[in-house]
């Protein structure tokens, strides 16, 4: 009897576990290259000193989870249909602007990140095939087969992927951290807020922005629509929130963060021009001569995962916002998705360097977040939307996340009022005056409607 009950509750398990799987699709951007990058430069920048930015950025991260997942359990809706029903089209079109925008940098970004990893593996590995070594051929290459993988397999395909490759990522930096030699009172005194000089603020908002990105939190009504969750389904969307974004990419965050913060600075790298390679042989004590290689690999299965559950979140918006199926059985979804990954080869030829690249457009990310924290918790506040208002706590816990990605959002854009003579500077002010004028919009729209 014994035997067949434990067999009982290895499959109520296995079921169980089956059933995850939305919010490790986030946490799959989450745990992508870019937080793997920002973590890398927060540590050889300013040693144990945004360790609190780290640890605050998985419960905050989860907070915006749990506050996108009700919006999408109560309404049993894309948030871009509720958004256009309760508030109209204008402001609908502002949401799928700001992602597009948001998701869309992110994009080549990634692309970078993959193909230049993807040409450097080839590279050391001395195969002596010029083509191989070239990003550009990987850009080209990965955008084909990721546009391949996804019109055929949709959504499943990009949460079964970012199950095994998050996992994987997680497990070889906890091994990691177990040989680093950490010192554990320069790293408790990290825990205490406080913002270092120079560059701090962006280095801080990409490692922030990695966990509340508007991505993460727009997509999520989508994902559990994949999935068909409706309101009877909150205890498994909130453990999935809890392992994926508090455990999964927590555990993640603070193992990139203790290895980078323990070694690289003692390497002598310069965080401005820290590239891959750098990175990999400044572990090279730890993980011996394989570091190089291990690093890679890592770098390369976060890309991967990230770039596809990066690649349907624009097309699930935009196909919202028209009134098409989220699903790759109607060919204009479909044809959105391929069109979104062809597109993404051409963050392979910017010929940038993408550890500083990575950074600064999770920043941006993080200027386009506030304004959709502020129509999500607009339409958690109203009875006309939600069967149930959101509790006290939620209200808290959402202010809070508001006002810590707005603060540091502003800290990432006054540094770059200081060179708003460049193009790059000028477009990252331009869009953040823009999100403050749709908030204020929304702010003054929410008062005349009480």
């Amino acid at each position: 009897m014994a035997t067949e009950s434990q067999s009982v509750g290895v499959r109520r398990i296995g079921s169980f576990l089956r059933r995850l799987g939305p919010t490790w699709l986030a946490g799959a951007i989450a745990a992508g290259p870019a937080t793997m990058v920002s973590l890398l430069v927060a540590g050889a920048s300013f040693g144990y000193t945004l360790l609190w930015v780290v640890v605050l950025s998985a419960v905050l991260g989860t907070v915006g989870q749990y506050l996108a997942a009700r919006l999408g359990l109560l309404t049993e809706a894309g948030i871009v249909s509720v958004v256009e029903e309760h508030l109209g089209s204008f402001w609908a079109w502002v949401l799928v602007i700001d992602v597009v925008l948001a998701a869309g940098l992110a994009q080549l970004a990634i692309m970078l990140t993959l193909a230049e990893v993807s040409a450097a593996i080839v590279a050391n590995a001395g195969l002596g095939i010029a083509a191989l070594a070239d990003a550009r051929f990987w850009g080209v290459t990965w955008a084909v087969i990721l546009a391949l993988g996804l019109a055929g397999g949709g959504y499943r395909l990009a949460e079964v992927g970012a199950k095994v490759l998050v996992s994987l990522v997680v497990l070889a930096f906890v091994a990691s951290v177990a040989v680093v030699p950490i010192e554990p009172a320069e790293a408790a005194s990290g825990l205490v807020p406080k913002m270092p000089g120079v560059g701090g603020a962006v280095v801080a908002a990409g490692v922030l922005g990695g966990a509340v990105h508007i991505t993460l939190l727009t997509m999520q009504s989508y994902t559990m629509r994949a999935r068909g969750w409706t309101a009877d389904d909150r205890d498994i969307a909130t453990f999935d929130i809890v392992s994926s974004m508090l455990v999964a990419f927590g555990v993640f965050s603070l193992a990139v963060f203790l290895v980078a913060a323990s070694v690289l600075p003692e390497a002598g790298l310069d965080p401005a021009t820290i590239d891959e390679i750098g990175a990999a042989e400044a572990l090279a004590p730890i993980a011996g001569e394989h570091a190089m290689w291990l690093f890679l690999f890592g770098l390369l299965g976060a890309a991967v995962s990230t770039l596809g559950g990066n690649t349907i979140v624009p097309p699930y918006l935009l196909a919202d916002k028209l009134g098409w199926d989220q699903s790759v059985d109607d060919p204009r979804y479909r044809g959105a998705i391929v069109a979104v990954a062809l597109l993404s080869a051409v963050g392979a030829f910017l010929g940038a360097a993408f550890f500083q690249v990575l950074v600064l457009v999770l920043a941006f990310g993080l200027v386009g977040t506030p304004f959709a924290l502020a129509v999500i918790l607009y339409l958690l506040n109203d009875p006309e939307v939600v069967p149930e208002t959101n509790p006290l706590a939620a209200n808290v816990g959402g202010i809070v996340l508001f006002v810590v990605a707005t603060v540091l959002a502003g800290e990432f854009v006054a540094e770059e009022l200081e060179t708003v003579t460049e193009p790059t500077s000028a477009f990252v002010v331009a869009f953040a005056a823009a999100m403050a004028l749709a908030i204020v919009g929304l702010a003054v729209k929410y008062v005349r409607e009480r």
